[in-house]
């Protein structure tokens, strides 16, 4: 459903630290949040957002990075204001928090609408990323996203990606420790996990791992990171600009891989057939086709490319 570009990672930045937002544009990230909830006292949120607006308008057609922006929950009443404040800087899009169900990507669509239109800007062109997973409705609800999108298609087309996080969904089912003795993910964290990798892929939308909460564990970082992408996510949220260029190696495909995709797609040329083909002595059809593209997209070549 959407044309965004692949978002290898994405940081997550302060909206009230002029230091940090500076940082955040040398980390080399593909996108930074500019975060208006967890990360900003409510008190401060005026200057957050006066600030990230700020830094949206200097930044406009000089970031190499994607700016997004994290407001806060529909349910707590600020992200009117929040949304209000940022989106005449124009930002790529906005990360939504804690949402219930897809009748608040409804809504918070239409309040976008009212805006855009005020603001001069082209209506829906204000993407969105939507962590599904941080109260239990939430999770709940993932499953049902593909249906109430193919019904609701001018919010469809703005979303861009899912991810998923655990901090909230913790607090909310009162569990203090969200991995077994062996590091691997309880089973509500798994279901979130994978629940939200589903819905992703039905909707045609990134997926997106959550975040690496121990910063100073690159190794850790490097086999989450890892892991992800060979379960199929796309990208990953960060937390600290260290961890972006892990999180590139970790989601840009390997050597062995692109040329693989090459030797698939020029399979199905020399056998001059959109059904199947001969690699290495097997057959190959349509998924190994689609495999492939998908691995050269990523690899920002274009089918038929020479190297």
């Amino acid at each position: 459903m959407s044309a965004t570009p692949v978002l290898r990672s994405l940081l997550f930045v302060p909206g009230d630290s002029e230091r940090k937002l500076a940082r955040g544009l040398s980390s080399g990230a593909d996108a930074l949040i500019l975060d208006l909830e967890d990360s900003v006292d409510p008190r401060r949120l005026p200057v957050a957002r006066a600030q990230v607006l700020e830094f949206l308008q200097a930044q406009v057609e000089r970031a190499t990075s994607e700016l997004w922006v994290r407001v806060n929950a529909l349910s707590s009443g600020r992200l009117y204001e929040d949304v209000t404040a940022v989106l005449p800087g124009r930002p790529a899009g906005l990360v939504l928090p804690k949402v219930d169900n897809y009748a608040d990507i409804e809504r918070i669509a239409l309040t976008l609408e009212a805006i855009e239109g005020g603001h001069g800007l082209a209506i829906g062109s204000t993407r969105l990323i939507v962590i599904g997973t941080e109260t239990p409705a939430g999770l709940l609800a993932l499953g049902q996203y593909p249906q109430a999108a193919a019904t609701h298609r001018a919010s469809a087309r703005r979303l861009a990606g899912l991810t998923w996080g655990m901090e909230d969904l913790s607090a909310a089912i009162g569990v203090r420790a969200q991995r077994g003795p062996d590091g691997s993910l309880r089973p509500v964290f798994e279901q979130a996990r994978t629940t939200c990798l589903l819905a992703a892929a039905a909707l045609g939308v990134q997926a997106l791992d959550g975040v690496f909460g121990e910063f100073r564990d690159g190794e850790g970082l490097r086999r989450e990171a890892e892991q992800a992408r060979a379960d199929g996510f796309t990208g990953k949220l960060a937390i600290h600009p260290d961890q972006v260029a892990l999180i590139h190696a970790a989601f840009d495909p390997a050597a062995e891989e692109i040329e693989w995709a090459r030797r698939v797609l020029a399979a199905f040329v020399a056998a001059g057939t959109g059904g199947v083909a001969a690699l290495d002595g097997r057959m190959i059809d349509q998924p190994h086709r689609l495999l492939a593209l998908r691995i050269l997209s990523r690899a920002g070549i274009a089918p038929g490319a020479s190297a």
